[in-house]
């Protein structure tokens, strides 16, 4: 591939990516998809309706995925989710403190995304705060700290951290044999079962939670097979166009939004680039505007305190530390990273969703104390 080829490769891999966000933004608003959301849904009211919905986008995305790395277009070693290095405490102690974080801050940086969208200049200050504090977390004062701490905590695998890789290596069989269809029947039935127990809501639910699914997946493929190049011009080596990881990437919006604080910040240096997870979380934004302004739902929210204002700037402050130490949101953990089984994403969705019950549950007990 020349570098003329490889040019017009990078700019499909954005239109295709931007379009990728465009529509997340618009169904996501459309059907009120938001992790903390459900969480709040089942603590508050015990209603698990949105909760399913979230388990059909993950189980669809587990299936789609491991469907393309049995048809071998794609490797989960290849992205940033399932290397060998389990940073266990990393995704735990991320997940945690970017649980506590999207509740102070009224959702997750997705949320946040759909919510500026839809006219909140509460949720464009959030997201502000977690460029910021993600961006000090990926390059500045706290990202030595992570290094020196959580980061150097962890176990070395023989093999990826991805369950095929690791059922793989006792079955003598990789992701493309008996381990491959182990991960997809995984989906299969997690999609079933959720599918199942949604059979009594509204389809909405259904037909939001396999589109927000199919998207994650159509990420993957654009980065995964679309951006790939076997070997690059300029280094001879194979790589992934237009990632900030320099790895496969899919839907991720923690690191995106701080990249694209970078990118805005200094555009004039030629060395900065748009990348597949900038466009991504302008695409979100723009298709929430669309939505929003289509539907008459489009309003302009402020704080309504000064705690308010303070509950928000710690809560943004915290998703970018912990959406950064963990490697991803409740999209790019929660979705993206569990669509490969890796342990790690595991842990941190499991971590995330403990931190945001309990923060739930602690804000709930005060407003009744008061």
């Amino acid at each position: 591939m020349t570098e003329a080829e490889v040019a017009v490769a990078t700019r499909l891999v954005l239109a295709l990516s931007f379009a990728i966000g465009l529509a997340f933004g618009a169904l996501a608003q459309r059907v009120r998809f938001c992790t903390m959301g459900a969480i709040a849904d089942l603590a508050v009211t015990g209603d698990a309706s949105r909760i399913w919905m979230w388990a059909i986008a993950a189980g669809t995305a587990i299936a789609g995925f491991n469907a393309m790395v049995w048809l071998g277009w794609v490797q989960a070693a290849d992205s940033v989710y399932a290397g060998s290095r389990f940073t266990w405490l990393s995704a735990a102690t991320g997940g945690l403190v970017f649980g506590v974080g999207m509740v102070l801050a009224s959702g997750c940086t997705s949320k946040n995304l759909l919510r500026a969208g839809a006219g909140s200049l509460k949720a464009m200050v959030v997201l502000l705060v977690v460029a910021l504090a993600g961006f000090a977390t990926l390059k500045g004062i706290t990202a030595v700290v992570r290094v020196n701490t959580v980061d150097a905590v962890s176990w070395s695998l023989a093999s990826g951290q991805d369950l095929p890789s690791l059922l793989g290596r006792f079955s003598g069989l990789g992701p493309r044999g008996f381990a491959g269809v182990i991960a997809l029947a995984i989906g299969i039935a997690v999609l079933a079962a959720a599918w199942g127990a949604l059979r009594r809501h509204d389809a909405e639910f259904v037909v939001g939670g396999v589109g927000i699914g199919a998207l994650v997946v159509a990420a993957w493929w654009v980065s995964g097979v679309v951006g790939h190049v076997a070997e690059h011009p300029s280094t001879l080596e194979p790589a992934f166009l237009a990632t900030s990881s320099r790895r496969m990437e899919s839907l991720s919006f923690v690191a995106a939004v701080s990249y694209s604080m970078d990118y805005l910040l200094f555009f004039s240096d030629t060395s900065k680039a748009l990348t597949i997870g900038i466009v991504s979380a302008v695409g979100l934004v723009v298709g929430s505007a669309f939505y929003a302004i289509g539907s008459r739902t489009f309003r302009w929210e402020g704080f309504a305190s000064v705690a308010d204002l303070r509950n928000h700037l710690l809560g943004g402050a915290l998703m970018g530390i912990g959406g950064v130490t963990s490697l991803g949101c409740t999209v790019g953990q929660g979705l993206s990273g569990v669509s490969t089984l890796s342990a790690g994403s595991g842990l941190a969705v499991v971590s995330m969703v403990a931190g945001a019950y309990a923060t739930l549950k602690v804000t709930m007990w005060l407003s009744e104390t008061d």
